[in-house]
Formats: structure tokens, C-alpha cells, sequence
């Protein structure tokens, strides 16, 4: 019967864990303050709120130049100038702070991934080693069921 290597042992194997999840909170520690900002911002003005307070402004400041007193409203309808000029003004800012703030969570995608990865290898690892004892111990039931039965027979 060929010999088979000696499967590793359980000390063996958690020598060998990493603790992957560190490099993703070293990661998240990292971040400074003006991109923690970008990152709040992505994740707020993609939001239905945001959605819904944008809508509601426009909504009070056509409505308040088309019908408000005369003499009161401070961009008179057809122009709405001033409202193009902030609309596009916002837009402006938002674009690259999303942008940034896109970046920053594909980086942080990226380094979960990087981090499931390796635990799955540990796993793998793990469940090879545990085949291995099983194997191991299969053969060992066969030799002795061979020797009960050549001692009965």
C-alpha cells in the first residue's frame, strides 16, 4: 500500500490563518477627512431623500417666481436664470465628488474581495486538510477490518 503524506495538523493549520479582515479596516482607517467627506456625500445624493429635497426646492422656487407677489419674486418667469445657474453650479460640485467617492468605494470593493479571496484559500485549505484526515482515517478502518477478517478466516 503506497504511503500517503500526514495530513497537517490543527496547530499546523492556524499558523497559517491571516486575519484578512485587517487590511480592509487598515484601509477604512486610512481615509482622510476630506475624502470621508466625498464618500458621505456619494452616498447621501444618490438617495431618494436627496432626490426628494431637490425636487421640492425647484418645485418652491418655480412656484414662488411664477405665482408669488410681483414685487417679490426675485426670478421672474421666463428667465429663471439664477435657478439654471445654481442647478448647474450644484451639478458641477456633485459630479467629481461623486466620482471621487465612487473611487474610493471601488477601492474599498476591492479590498473586501481582496479579503474574501483569502479566506476562501484558508478554507479551501482548511477542507483539504480535513479530506486528508478523512482519507487517512478511511485506510485505517480497511487495515484493521483486513486484519479482523484474516483473523477470523
Amino acid at each position: 500500500m503506497a504511503e500517503q503524506s500526514v495530513p497537517a495538523s490543527l496547530e499546523e493549520l492556524k499558523k497559517l490563518r491571516k486575519s484578512p479582515l485587517k487590511a480592509v479596516i487598515e484601509k477604512r482607517h486610512k481615509i482622510t477627512g476630506i475624502n470621508k467627506l466625498a464618500l458621505w456625500i456619494t452616498d447621501h445624493v444618490g438617495s431618494m431623500g436627496f432626490f426628494l429635497i431637490i425636487f421640492g426646492w425647484t418645485v418652491i422656487w418655480l412656484g414662488w417666481n411664477i405665482c408669488g407677489p410681483q414685487a417679490l419674486r426675485f426670478d421672474p418667469y421666463p428667465a429663471f436664470v439664477l435657478w439654471l445657474f445654481i442647478s448647474n453650479m450644484i451639478q458641477l460640485f456633485l459630479m467629481p465628488l461623486i466620482m471621487i467617492g465612487q473611487n474610493l468605494q471601488s477601492q474599498h470593493a476591492d479590498a473586501r474581495a481582496e479579503a474574501d479571496f483569502e479566506i476562501n484559500k484558508q478554507a479551501e485549505r482548511e477542507i483539504e486538510t480535513i479530506l486528508q484526515h478523512l482519507e487517512n482515517q478511511n485506510q485505517l478502518i480497511l487495515q484493521i477490518l483486513s486484519k479482523i477478517e484474516q483473523k477470523q478466516g
